[in-house]
């Protein structure tokens, strides 16, 4: 199964990696000599060797950061509602029951790697913000806060207990800084690192 599998997702012209066993993959993503470049995703059969799909699912969930937005495609023989309802909320892509149609593993496999790609991007994105947002003093990331809050300059220099010309001063170096080129922009990416939920 592993061999013609592999196959067809060769023939569409993707590259693949295939393991006997969930502690053979897990071996394989522990080895920091060989890291796994760009989107990835998994195709696992839930009734494994060992380790199930599932409870590999669930391990990778909890314990291996890396591989946590690699989208997961399950293929089983013995699928029934509730081991697919368990799947899906834990973030599974797509449950196909065997037999499926080549078409249809390539088509789930096409979407995973889509949703993959986008989970890349973001995290990068995010990166990008909070390395930028790092390099705020304290004050400004005071004031970015309140600004972000909708706090016009006089509040906002009550709040802190500074004058409005330094909270301007503050908020010109905000937006310079941040590389925002408008209020809502600035709210986009304190959102992306998760800030206002602690406002």
């Amino acid at each position: 199964m592993r061999e013609a599998l592999s196959s067809l997702i060769r023939s569409a012209g993707l590259r693949v990696e295939t393991w006997a066993s969930a502690a053979e993959f897990l071996d394989r993503i522990g080895d920091p000599q060989r890291p796994v470049a760009g989107p990835a995703c998994l195709v696992l059969d839930v009734r494994m060797p060992g380790m199930t799909g599932l409870e590999l699912q669930q391990h990778l969930a909890e314990r291996s950061p890396g591989a946590r937005s690699w989208p997961i495609v399950f293929i089983t023989g013995h699928g029934d509602i509730p081991m697919t309802v368990r799947a899906m909320r834990a973030g599974a892509l797509e449950f196909l029951p065997k037999p499926f149609s080549d078409q249809e593993l390539l088509a789930a496999i096409d979407l995973a790697l889509a949703q993959a790609r986008a989970a890349q991007h973001d995290a990068a994105e995010r990166q990008s913000v909070q390395a930028r947002f790092d390099t705020l003093t304290p004050r400004e990331r005071e004031v970015l806060l309140l600004m972000v809050q909708g706090l016009r300059n006089k509040l906002t220099a009550d709040r802190l207990g500074i004058s409005e010309v330094t909270v301007k001063v503050h908020r010109h170096h905000v937006m310079e800084k941040m590389r925002a080129s408008s209020l809502p922009m600035l709210v986009d990416m304190v959102d992306r690192l998760g800030l206002r939920s602690g406002i």
